[in-house]
């Protein structure tokens, strides 16, 4: 089962809807048992923690229903979130106010 959920971690990388900016990259962890977290590593290091790059949590994946998620915070899965609203720093939706949608919606 370890070995499957690892080819499916891969897999779920190789289905990225977008690319990891300059300088990071994804590492795809096991959550729950058909659920994928899906992190974006890089940028600064931490001097207390003997250099180890900055992580934050960018989505979760259904393996087995093939769906996105977006995160409430690293352990729990939020809302489905479509692929084409994916962006590369995160899959939290943008909650525009009345204005932000006028000018940038």
């Amino acid at each position: 089962m370890k070995s499957q959920l690892k080819v499916a971690s891969l897999n779920t990388l190789i289905e990225m809807p977008v690319v990891a900016p300059k300088g990071y990259h994804y590492e795809a962890v096991e959550h729950k048992q058909n659920v994928v977290a899906i992190w974006l590593c890089g940028g600064p290091t931490y001097l207390y923690k003997m250099g180890e790059t900055a992580r934050t949590i960018h989505s979760f994946y259904n393996i087995k229903k093939k769906i996105w998620y977006s995160p409430i915070n690293c352990k729990k899965v939020g809302k489905e979130v479509s692929p084409d609203q994916i962006r590369p720093y995160s899959s939290m939706p943008i909650n525009y106010n009345p204005l932000e949608m006028l000018l940038y919606g």
